[in-house]
């Protein structure tokens, strides 16, 4: 298990980047597919999920998101290759701007700890990028 922290800050207002977090059909991604719902209990939800693979295959997890509106969200993997993973993203208002915090430990089995941290990195670089582009448009 890696212990992993990023930041970054997203061009929009937290009500916009709450708002967007939480509308499942325009908060998509390239490198990951979420649904469907599998439980849902007070602000947890089990979702079914999918990440894509370097090589470009994708591996199925299961997650269980705990939502804490505006400020966090944690995620943790339940089930799949990279069970145990639990990373929580905290969002700061900063006037027109948001920062965002992720933090959190990483399972990456078969993967060194330098393989495992440039691979979460990578991972959430393209995230944020992707939100970031997405929250222009968002309204």
């Amino acid at each position: 298990m890696v212990r992993v922290r990023d930041e970054g800050v997203f061009d929009a207002p937290i009500d916009r980047v709450w708002k967007y977090l939480n509308d499942a059909p325009n908060h998509q991604h390239s490198i990951t597919k979420l649904g469907p719902v599998l439980e849902q209990k007070g602000n947890a939800i089990k979702i079914a999920g999918q990440v894509k693979n370097p090589d470009g295959t994708w591996r199925k997890e299961t997650y269980m998101m705990t939502m804490n509106p505006p400020t966090s969200f944690t995620l943790e993997t339940i089930d799949g290759p990279t069970k145990g993973t639990k990373h929580t993203h905290t969002y700061t208002p900063q006037g027109n701007r948001t920062k965002v915090v992720v933090e959190g430990d990483f399972v990456n089995p078969g993967a060194d700890e330098a393989t495992t941290r440039k691979a979460v990195l990578a991972y959430f670089d393209t995230m944020f990028t992707e939100d970031n582009a997405s929250l222009k448009k968002y309204k």
